[in-house]
């Protein structure tokens, strides 16, 4: 069973090394390749201010920040729920630098960046050349990402669970019929009713004008006799 945590940050600013600290984290549980609705989510006090930059991207003020819980309250529930599993980030690098200085802080074990799959160079072997933030890769396959008008680390998380799914094939990657997602289905995955549904034979549907369905019978006409072209002009959708 391969269990994989995507997640997502915000933070004060984006210079760890000088003291920007984390103040949002997102996680979304991934079974294979199939989230399972289990996610985690903290905002955190950083006890020092956010910069402007910060703020216009995520809106999280220091007025708003100033009664969550510091990063040491919350580290061992957070690294409860990571556990054992995977991590899967977008630009892994920005994150795990911004958390392995936290860790520092505490007294916890880093995160290893060798062992965390990045989602932004998938995306650039995959599209190279091509623009491959968040928003884009949401663009180019499908994804709505319309409830992201600021950025937020758990929004970014499921969001890119989805981008994920893509980048490593879409629905058919992770289909697998024992599992029962207990949350919201990604975009693409195939639930055992659905592949039901699937197997069914579907009567084809015609996508033809009257005009051209006259011309075809007019044609068959001149072939004289019992043709099987006439099989081939499929019901009606109005029928």
């Amino acid at each position: 069973m391969l269990r994989e945590i995507v997640l997502d940050t915000e933070t004060t600013g984006t210079e760890h090394a000088n003291g920007d600290r984390v103040i949002e984290i997102g996680c979304v549980e991934l079974l294979n390749h199939i989230p399972t609705g289990k996610s985690y989510h903290v905002y955190i006090n950083p006890q020092r201010a956010v910069s402007a930059g910060a703020l216009a991207v995520h809106g999280l003020s220091d007025e708003f920040l100033a009664d969550k819980p510091v990063f040491a309250a919350i580290v061992d529930e957070f690294m409860e729920f990571v556990g054992d599993g995977r991590l899967v980030i977008h630009n892994a690098a920005f994150d795990i630098g911004f958390l392995n200085a936290e860790f520092a802080r505490t007294g916890h074990k880093p995160f290893v960046l060798a062992d965390v799959v990045d989602t932004l160079s998938m995306a650039r072997r995959k599209h190279p050349g091509a623009a491959n933030n968040l928003d884009a890769l949401c663009s180019r396959y499908g994804i709505d990402n319309s409830k992201r008008t600021k950025h937020g680390a758990l929004l970014d998380a499921e969001i890119l669970a989805e981008v994920y799914i893509e980048l490593i094939g879409g629905k058919q990657v992770g289909f697998d019929l024992s599992m029962q997602p207990a949350g919201r289905q990604s975009r693409g995955l195939q639930t055992e009713a659905a592949a039901s549904r699937e197997a069914r034979p579907r009567t084809m549907i015609s996508r033809l004008t009257d005009a051209e369905k006259a011309a075809h019978e007019a044609f068959i006409q001149s072939l004289g006799g019992t043709p099987l072209w006439r099989d081939y002009i499929g019901e009606n959708p109005s029928d």
